[in-house]
């Protein structure tokens, strides 16, 4: 396989990944699209990791850091969602008006 086979694969997942974000009215959805497009730059990170530097290990330390970023956001959205759930007892975005005063 060669890089643009990799490169085709993340533009499809991050295409995929945007479309889910910018057409959910859920926000768990909205979160599951966005978790999409970080798993897509990952493997583009991780395709030129091996493609131009297959000895060094800073693509795939980067991608790991990128990972771990990502479990965080997941971890603060999700217990936003909750939050808001609690209060509005909605999850569409559209529904929520939370700074409106």
């Amino acid at each position: 396989m060669s890089l643009e086979h990799y490169l085709t694969v993340s533009a499809l997942l991050f295409l995929i990944g945007m479309f889910g974000a910018l057409t959910r009215r859920n926000i768990i959805g909205i979160l599951m699209g966005i978790e999409l497009m970080f798993n897509a730059a990952n493997i583009n990170l991780v395709a030129f990791n091996r493609f131009l530097y297959p000895q060094a290990l800073l693509g795939n330390l980067v991608t790991l850091f990128t990972i771990a970023v990502a479990a965080a956001e997941i971890v603060v959205g999700l217990a936003l969602v909750i939050s808001i759930y609690r209060s509005v007892n909605t999850i569409y975005a559209e529904d929520i008006n939370l700074l409106k005063g």
